[in-house]
C-alpha cells in the first residue's frame, strides 16, 4: 500500500552534499520532515545554511527549517518513521548497495527506498535487498531546487504502483516528473544531453565552433525555444516530413564516436576539469566562479517563474 502523496511524510536523505541539501529543501518546502545523515563534519555544519539558502529561493517560509533534522550515523536515524529513504551518495556502487543492505533492516515493511544516482542501473541496486521491489530511482538535476526535472526509474523489481506514486509525489512538491519505465544507461535526460555533447565536442575537436559558440547556438537557439516547447511539439509544428528529409541527409554525417575527443582527454589529463582546479575551457578565479554560479542560479530562477505562468 503506498501511502498518501497528499499528507506530507517523513524523508531520510543519505548523503549531505550539493544534491542531498538542494533535494531536502523540495521535501521541507513541501511541509515534509527531513532527516539528512553525512559522517562529514563540515557538511553537518553547512548544511542548515545550504537549504535555508535554498528555501529562499523557493519562496518557502523561514520555518520550514525547523522540520529538518541533521545525523552522523545511520544509526542515529528515527527509522521507523520513515515514508521514504532517499540515498545520494558519491557515485560508487558498492557504496550504495551496502547502505541500502544497512537500511532495509531498519526500516518498516512499507518505507519506500529511492536512490539519486544518476550512473548505476537501479536494478544492481535493488539486487541486494531482500524487497527489491520497494527501491526506484528518484533522478534530480542540479541544482536540484530549482530544477523541475525529475526522473522516476522503474527496474524489472520495482513495484509499478511505487512509481506511480514517486510521480503523483513529485507533481505535488512541484516538480515535473518522467516515468522512465526501462532501467537503461543514462535513463533519459542524461542520454539526451551526451548526445547532444558528444556531437558539440567533436564540433569543436574539429575546428567547426569555439566553446563560447557552442553555447550561443544552444542558449539562444534550439535551448532558446525549449523553454517554450519540446522538440517533439516542435516538429509537430514545423513537419515531420521536414524532418524525415533533413535527417535523412544529416544523420550519415553526424559524429557516433564511442570515445571522448583526444583534445578534451589531453585537457582531463592535465587535471585542467573547470571551476573545481580554477581551468577547464576557460580560466576561473574564486570570485569569478562564484559569479558565474550566482548568474544561473538567478537566470534558473528567472526561467522557473517563466515556466509557472506558462500554460
Amino acid at each position: 500500500m503506498t501511502p498518501d502523496t497528499a499528507q506530507p511524510g517523513q524523508l531520510a536523505i543519505i548523503g549531505g552534499g550539493t544534491m542531498g541539501a538542494d533535494i531536502a529543501a523540495v521535501f521541507l518546502a513541501g511541509g515534509w520532515q527531513v532527516h539528512v545523515m553525512s559522517p562529514s563534519a563540515s557538511t553537518r555544519e553547512g548544511l542548515p545554511d545550504r537549504v535555508a539558502r535554498a528555501l529562499a529561493k523557493l519562496d518557502a517560509p523561514p520555518q520550514a527549517t525547523l522540520q529538518l533534522g541533521v545525523h552522523a550515523t545511520v544509526d542515529a536515524l528515527p527509522w521507523h518513521q520513515m515514508t521514504l529513504v532517499l540515498e545520494s551518495v558519491t557515485e560508487d556502487l558498492a557504496l550504495k548497495q551496502r547502505l541500502f543492505q544497512q537500511v532495509e533492516p531498519r526500516v518498516s515493511p512499507d518505507t519506500i527506498l529511492a536512490s539519486n544516482t544518476s550512473n548505476f542501473a537501479i536494478g544492481s541496486l535493488a539486487q541486494v535487498l531482500q524487497r527489491p521491489q520497494r527501491l526506484l530511482g528518484l533522478h534530480f538535476f542540479m541544482p536540484a531546487h530549482l530544477v523541475p526535472l525529475v526522473e522516476v526509474i522503474s527496474s524489472v523489481h520495482t513495484d509499478p504502483a511505487l512509481a506511480e506514486w514517486a510521480v503523483a509525489l513529485m507533481k505535488g512538491l512541484g516538480k515535473m516528473p518522467i516515468w522512465v519505465k526501462k532501467d537503461i544507461p543514462g535513463f533519459v535526460g542524461n542520454r539526451l544531453q551526451h548526445a547532444m555533447m558528444r556531437e558539440a565536442l567533436y564540433l569543436m575537436e574539429d575546428g567547426v565552433v569555439t566553446a563560447e559558440e557552442v553555447d550561443v547556438a544552444v542558449r539562444y537557439g534550439f535551448g532558446f525555444r525549449f523553454m517554450a516547447c519540446g522538440p517533439m511539439l516542435q516538429k509537430e509544428m514545423s513537419g515531420w516530413d521536414t524532418n524525415q528529409l533533413v535527417a535523412s541527409a544529416l544523420y550519415p554525417h553526424l559524429h557516433n564516436e564511442a570515445a571522448y575527443p583526444p583534445g578534451m582527454n589531453q585537457m582531463v589529463q592535465r587535471g585542467h576539469i573547470g571551476m573545481k582546479t580554477k581551468r577547464g575551457l576557460w580560466q576561473w578565479t574564486e570570485d569569478s566562479a562564484r559569479e558565474a554560479k550566482a548568474n544561473i542560479e538567478r537566470t534558473l530562477q528567472a526561467a522557473l517563474a517563466l515556466l509557472k505562468a506558462a500554460p
